[in-house]
């Protein structure tokens, strides 16, 4: 029997691997994009066409499955905005106005949000990610997730998001996660992170 199982694919990077440096190597890309990411992308198709045998009959531990799938696909759906939410460095990398203003009206102020942002990256336990997530009435929280399983609050999506397993900077920057965190900023796609949050 000829199973239709979805099936995603790995996006090819918008910029060269070099691209990003000196805030992340072209070593570090090249084997994030290319073998972590990958992973997730093909852990993902795995888990799917065995949920799509269990609905042809063949007895599968749903749990340990959608597990897998939880993890694996919401790592994929993270990089995939990851990539997209950073371009190359600038020094003088700053939100616009609008977007300023929006998470400045939240925040408190532009600066408070990166602030709380930022240690809300230094502080995740373990492996995990930081970002930045909207609902469709442009209310925003910063939340910290575990790994990828648990990515949950009701109508809320990741808009700008920022990788902080140790794959994403061991190299760079060793068990310093803080100045990885802190150099973010300068490789920010603001354009990408505006039109998530606003649109055109």
């Amino acid at each position: 029997m000829n199973l239709m199982v979805k099936q995603y694919t790995l996006p090819d990077l918008p910029y060269a691997y070099e691209a990003l440096e000196p805030v992340i190597s072209r070593e570090i890309m090249q084997l994030h994009h290319d073998k972590h990411h990958a992973a997730y992308v093909n852990g993902a198709n795995a888990a799917l066409k065995t949920l799509e045998e269990g609905r042809q009959g063949k007895e599968i531990n749903v749990k340990a499955v959608m597990r897998d799938l939880s993890f694996n696909l919401n790592g994929h759906l993270m990089h995939s905005i990851f990539w997209a939410n950073m371009r190359a460095a600038e020094e003088e990398n700053e939100a616009s106005d609008r977007l300023q203003s929006l998470l400045a009206e939240q925040f408190g102020s532009y600066e408070a949000f990166k602030a709380e942002f930022a240690a809300a990256g230094k502080a995740v336990e373990g492996s995990g990610w930081v970002a930045l997530c909207a609902n469709a009435t442009n209310d925003l929280v910063v939340m910290t997730f575990e790994k990828h399983n648990l990515l949950s609050l009701v109508t809320f999506d990741p808009v700008l998001v920022l990788d902080v397993w140790e794959h994403a900077y061991y190299l760079d920057y060793k068990n310093d996660r803080g100045a990885y965190v802190d150099a973010f900023w300068k490789i920010v796609n603001w354009e990408d992170v505006e039109m998530r949050v606003i649109g055109d």
